[in-house]
């Protein structure tokens, strides 16, 4: 099978690695494309974008860099057009994970979340 991972921040890239050698002792002809860090790289396949480059904390540092943030986004998507992997696996980073989600099952790959996004529940209100 053909995957391709997105992790946005080193945490990602630690389950992104894990995650990739689980999956080539099961499938030792597992291809994959990929938007992480060193470690996943040290699995094998290709790194299209290295998560230091996207990785923005905090609304001033977001704010300032939206052009870049829409950039990757652009890519990503061009990426994974071309690359056409049998499954899309989104490691947490959910800013710009959810994103991508929606487009690629807009043109019909399918995606699934390895580590979802956290939510806050103590945020509802779940009263009636």
């Amino acid at each position: 099978m053909k995957y391709f991972l997105i992790a946005g921040e080193a945490s990602g890239d630690l389950h992104g690695a894990n995650l990739m050698h689980s999956i080539k002792t099961l499938d030792a002809h597992a291809a994959f494309d990929f938007y992480g860090g060193d470690l996943m790289q040290a699995q094998g396949g290709t790194l299209l974008k290295h998560y230091s480059e996207m990785a923005f904390m905090g609304f001033v540092e977001v704010l300032a860099n939206l052009q870049t943030i829409n950039q990757n986004l652009t890519a990503c998507k061009a990426a994974i057009l071309k690359a056409r992997p049998d499954v899309l696996v989104l490691i947490d980073y959910p800013g710009f994970n959810l994103r991508i989600a929606a487009y690629a099952k807009s043109i019909g790959i399918k995606v699934s979340y390895f580590i979802s996004p956290k939510f806050n529940f103590s945020r509802l209100n779940l009263r009636n």
